[in-house]
């Protein structure tokens, strides 16, 4: 919990212009401010019956890190113009969240005031602490705003729930980030400090690596900014400095840290194993097993280097290769050496003859590639399950065709985001089994086609 139990109307004052991190510094002070979400405005809806003053309602806010339902609390609070108290559900426990019931009883008794309450986080609130919260909902001694990134379907009692109206927000948009991204370098006031200019390349890869989440966006640009200060001494006047791409890259960055940071030998010999395998080179795959093993190599490393290498050099082109370098790594694990060494021979010199596919691979890292870009889009609503009202209610799961129903057993439906209907990942080479999954591929692609349906996901 924040401050005294009742403060005084509307939220607790901001910071002081330049202190605190820039994402708090830039939170939206009136709804004008506000970017995005702007479904959740639509006249007569609970959001804008609460701005213009006619309504005062429970909600919950659910939506992903970074879409703004602290801000949105706090703005509720300000239009209200009535105590308001905020908790965290990770640092409030059942003793708090009585006391604050049993004041705003005698708030509301004193002033015909309800409180609003908000607590960030309410999925964390376990049962007991959230039916403390119910008979003071229905009386209206409070008026509980939670927020939270779990399905309130789940995390909040039903109870609860049916005493509360939900309000779903969204990730922000890249072009919304943008927005507040520019807002940020402008802002004298609030924004960044000391004042930087941004390459506009710049402005663009933060705002599609925020992947919707406005805190994320603020605070890489202001690490961004401060590696792109001008150092001291520089000329006076005019930005400090200029943030660039290469900024905002070292400002994402992660750390990686590699096996073995010094052993060049290491790395030489485990690529030359690699490769010979890959080749399919059995005789140069057991002389290098034999160099590393030789060289006090860990045995259990190179055996997870063999089942890496039956998943992306081989694949599905033999779907035994997998199960049996498992079983060498289990093998060499029981027997250890010079037992179990043997094991990894046999697997290496499988691996080597074995037809090869990649295609697993490549299509996975396409995919991998693909979330990196377009970020958390959603799933179809056709193949969600819907297994509350509220869910059903918002469309999850409307007209999903039972794929053992359907002729072939295939359903002609949209599994991929919308923006990426389209889109194919995995193309099975015409190596060993893999042939096959083409064949089967191509045949469920002509039976879809042939019923003139769209989405076929």
């Amino acid at each position: 919990m924040t401050g005294d139990l009742f403060e005084p109307p509307g939220p607790p004052p901001a910071a002081a212009p330049g202190s605190g991190p820039l994402a708090d510094r830039m939170r939206p002070r009136t709804f004008d401010e506000l970017i995005g979400q702007s479904q959740l405005f639509e006249p007569g809806s609970p959001l804008a019956l609460i701005r213009d003053g006619r309504h005062l309602a429970s909600l919950v806010l659910w939506g992903p890190p970074g879409s703004g339902k602290t801000t949105l609390a706090r703005l509720i609070a300000k239009a209200a113009g009535v105590p308001f108290v905020q908790f965290s559900a990770v640092l409030s426990g059942i003793k708090e969240v009585k006391e604050v019931m049993h004041r705003a009883a005698i708030e509301r008794r004193r002033s015909g005031h309800p409180t609003l309450l908000f607590v960030d986080e309410i999925h964390r609130f376990n049962r007991a602490q959230q039916d403390a919260f119910l008979s003071h909902v229905e009386n209206g001694d409070i008026v509980l705003i939670g927020a939270t990134t779990e399905n309130p379907s789940f995390e909040v009692n039903s109870a609860l729930l049916s005493r509360m109206r939900v309000v779903v927000l969204k990730p922000l948009s890249p072009a919304d980030i943008r927005v507040l991204l520019e807002r940020a370098l402008k802002d004298r006031e609030r924004g960044v400090r000391p004042p930087v200019e941004a390459d506009a390349e710049a402005l663009d890869a933060l705002a599609d690596a925020a992947d919707g989440d406005a805190r994320r966006a603020l605070n890489t640009l202001e690490i961004a900014a401060a590696a792109a200060r001008a150092p001291k001494g520089a000329p006076r006047g005019g930005a400090a400095g200029r943030v660039t791409v290469e900024h905002v890259r070292q400002a994402l960055a992660r750390r990686h840290l590699r096996y073995d940071r010094a052993g060049d030998e290491h790395f030489n010999l485990i690529s030359a194993l690699h490769k010979s395998l890959r080749d399919s080179d059995p005789h140069a795959g057991l002389y290098w097993l034999a160099r590393m093993l030789a060289a006090g190599e860990d045995p259990l490393y190179v055996a997870r280097r063999l089942v890496r290498f039956a998943c992306e050099d081989v694949g599905n082109a033999d779907p035994q290769a997998l199960p049996l370098a498992v079983a060498a790594f289990q093998a060499y694990h029981q027997l250890g050496t010079p037992e179990g060494e043997l094991a990894l021979a046999q697997c290496a010199v499988y691996l080597a003859t074995a037809p090869k596919s990649n295609a697993v691979y490549a299509g996975f890292g396409a995919a991998m590639e693909e979330v990196e870009r377009s970020g958390s889009l959603p799933p179809p609503l056709v193949i969600l399950n819907a297994p509350t009202p509220l869910m059903r209610g918002l469309g999850y799961g409307a007209g999903y065709r039972y794929a053992h129903d359907q002729p072939g057993r295939i359903a002609a439906q949209q599994h991929m985001p919308e923006e990426l209907a389209s889109h194919r990942f995995y193309e099975p080479s015409d190596q060993g089994y893999e042939a096959e999954i083409s064949r089967r591929m191509a045949a469920w692609d002509r039976l879809l086609a042939g019923r003139g349906e769209e989405g076929k996901g």
